[in-house]
């Protein structure tokens, strides 16, 4: 059973936060401050917090944007939760100048701020409380923050406007706002941000000031912005651009900047249809709002799953809609992750997983069983090839800490494909009727609450397995959650439509020719399926039919050109390395750029100096976390 707080703390915790007679329960659960978790397994090793002692329930920030210096510069109000013999708060900051700090009403308090652990923790910022129940933080953060990059025109869509964006995940957001930067303790927050007078800025939360925001005198504009309800401070987030807006329902739209904008709009018409399918599937969405962000190419995932303003990456628009499962994915992350938060970032899979899971019902529901048998046959896969390529080594990610954090590109995709296909099994063994009963009752009953992998699983089994020892022991839930490889009550979704793929593939591999193999209509996962289904030696005519008879080095799908990079290096296949170059420079997505990288440094002789060169050149259009990425597997 997990813990909450001592009882100290706890008594204040709640205090004067009781509903109304007659106020819904949901209002009260996100107004209150969340839960703390103290039982072992919560203990987060990448914070500098101790929220036993003091906590964050709240941030204020008041910040400039200057995009001359690319730095932040304001001041963050912090409410504080204390236990009463509490002396200090210790906050998590990362390459940030500190000016003052002082209570809310503006005596100084003492603080230290110490060196920082290394490269990712960053230093503790310790204040000294003095009885203070606020605490303002005057601060400017540094060119070189982890969570922000700063774009100049020339890497925007529209090239004529700067561009700025934050990435949070996973403790990236303590190198712009001071505060207890842990996923366990959630925090209510409001911003302004003042932005040069031609950009606009948006936020992960409510729109206080309208979308063009209020003009200042010195001609820049100010964007106001309120989230009312506990989130992981990862979630805090924003961007300022030369933006444009969208609608694409009454709870929907998109924002991105000019050239792309009907392109958006397009691939993202059907999201109210995933609002409502999500919403019937496991409870009502909570957040208001769901509008998207569509950003520039060199952000580095597939999509962010900030409250209200889902964060994408353009590589997803590829005219056919094949790739919405990135949407439905970080819509599902409005129950699993953002509703119900992983409390360290060993338990990811609470997040990730169930994600993983949720999205693809979501597809089933909107477009079919066969439609999300695609994404979940080409999930098996992936999981088999990590399984495979880090064996015992490779855990799910749900016991001991990582030991890394920023920039992982090593870490696989267990998190996901694992821990959805568990949450698969357990449909399967349950039956879905009363598998879905039990997670909408999981969302709500932990609704605005961290949660941890002994706690999912107490749960689970005090809820549903309580007096059924045998169909817990058919469950293998230990093994699931804490081992490494497969259980063998696994149940593996295979695709028709990939099925046919297969057969293509036979063909080719016997000596087929590849004008035989008819790709008109195919879709994303189509194309993933036969590329990385292909033999990994093949001949360089062979490689030569494939490349110029598909177009695959100048294919317009951003996923086919990696996954075609990937067969062209291990086959040194130089024809295709101009192309290669200009992709690896173009796209900052992780997921598609760190096993292009990977591949050339495997290729003794030919591949890293040609890996280096590329780096160097490609360095400055990445995101910090993307370009550690690779700097790691370059062994920089």
């Amino acid at each position: 059973m997990r813990k909450l707080l001592a009882p100290s703390l706890l008594g204040l915790l709640f205090a004067g936060t009781a509903p109304l007679p007659g106020a819904p329960a949901e209002a009260a659960q996100a107004n209150a401050p969340a839960p703390i978790l103290t039982s072992p397994e919560a203990r987060d090793v990448w914070t500098h917090a101790q929220p036993e002692v003091a906590r964050v329930t709240h941030v204020s920030l008041d910040l400039d944007v200057d995009f001359a210096s690319q730095t932040l510069a304001g001041t963050a109000t912090l409410d504080v939760l204390a236990a009463r013999d509490a002396k200090e708060i210790v906050l998590d900051v990362k390459d940030m100048a500190i000016a003052s700090v002082t209570d809310g009403k503006g005596a100084a308090l003492a603080y230290t701020l110490g060196e920082p652990d290394n490269d990712e923790l960053g230093a503790a910022l310790s204040v000294q409380l003095a009885g203070a129940k606020q605490v303002r933080i005057t601060y400017r953060t540094s060119p070189k923050a982890s969570a922000l990059q700063w774009l100049p025109p020339e890497m925007t869509f529209g090239k004529t406007q700067p561009y700025l964006y934050s990435q949070g995940q996973a403790i990236h957001n303590r190198s712009w706002v001071p505060t207890q930067d842990s996923p366990g303790i959630r925090q209510t927050w409001d911003a302004t941000l003042r932005v040069p007078g031609d950009l606009v800025a948006v936020m992960s939360a409510e729109k206080l000031s309208g979308d063009t925001g209020e003009a200042l005198p010195d001609g820049r504009r100010a964007f106001r912005f309120r989230m009312d309800k506990p989130v992981p401070p990862y979630l805090i987030a924003f961007a300022v651009g030369d933006l444009k807006f969208k609608s694409l329902g009454p709870r929907s739209g998109v924002w991105t900047e000019a050239p792309m904008l009907q392109k958006a709009a397009y691939e993202f018409a059907d999201v109210e249809k995933m609002i409502d399918a999500a919403s019937a599937l496991y409870g009502p969405y909570r957040w208001g709002r769901y509008d998207m962000l569509l950003l520039p190419p060199a952000f580095p995932y597939g999509g962010m799953e900030n409250p209200m303003l889902t964060f994408l990456t353009p590589t997803i628009v590829t005219g056919d809609r094949s790739n919405t499962d990135v949407v439905a994915h970080e819509l599902a992350h409005s129950w699993s992750g953002n509703l119900v938060t992983n409390a360290t970032w060993s338990d990811s899979w609470l997040n990730e997983g169930f994600t993983t899971y949720f999205e693809n019902r979501i597809m089933e529901a909107l477009y079919g069983k066969e439609r999300a048998a695609m994404y979940a046959d080409l999930d098996w896969d992936t999981m088999m090839r990590d399984i495979a390529a880090m064996g015992d080594a490779m855990k799910p990610g749900m016991t001991a800490a990582p030991s890394r954090l920023h920039g992982n590109p090593g870490k696989g995709e267990l998190d996901y494909t694992k821990g959805s296909n568990f949450l698969r099994m357990l449909e399967s063994q349950l039956g879905r009727d009363t598998w879905d009963a039990y997670l909408t009752s999981y969302f709500d009953r932990h609704a605005f609450q961290p949660q941890t992998t002994a706690g999912f699983l107490a749960d689970l089994r005090e809820t549903m397995l309580m007096g059924k020892p045998d169909t817990e022991l058919t469950l293998q839930l230990d093994r699931w959650a804490y081992a490494a490889g497969v259980p063998d009550n696994a149940l593996h979704v295979k695709s028709e439509t990939l099925a046919q793929v297969d057969e293509l593939l036979t063909g080719f591999e016997a000596g087929g020719p590849v004008s035989a193999i008819d790709t008109k209509g195919w879709s994303t996962q189509q194309w993933l399926r036969f590329l990385n289904g292909l033999p990994r030696a093949l001949s360089q005519e062979r490689l030569r039919e494939l490349d110029e008879g598909l177009t695959l080095s100048n294919s317009d799908n951003a996923y086919v050109q990696s996954a075609w990079f990937e067969l062209a290096i291990v086959n040194r296949y130089e024809p295709a390395l101009p192309a290669m170059a200009e992709f690896v420079g173009r796209i900052g997505r992780g997921l598609l750029v760190y096993p292009i990288y990977q591949r050339l440094m495997q290729q003794d002789g030919w591949g890293p100096d040609k890996a280096r060169a590329i780096f160097a050149t490609a360095r400055p259009t990445y995101h910090p976390e993307t370009a550690a990425g690779i700097a790691r597997i370059l062994g920089e």
